[in-house]
């Protein structure tokens, strides 16, 4: 006689690292746009780039300064 074995599938156990949203601030921020300040005057970018580059710089700068304002 045959007999039909099922299995319960078997729990994975939780993993031990915690999981956590990414964190990202001002001073962060702030850093990136020194970076790219210190970047472009090393000439780290390619002159095709460099519209880019400004333009990234020019939003994240205009959104610090508005932050700040409202401080």
């Amino acid at each position: 006689m045959e007999e039909n074995v099922t299995q319960e599938p078997q729990q994975q156990p939780e993993s031990t690292e915690t999981k956590s949203t990414p964190d990202l601030n001002l001073n962060d921020l702030a850093a990136l746009r020194s970076i790219l300040e210190v970047a472009v005057s090393r000439g780290a970018f390619k002159a095709p780039e460099l519209e880019a580059v400004g333009k990234a710089f020019n939003k994240l700068n205009a959104f610090l300064e508005a932050v700040s304002k409202k401080d």
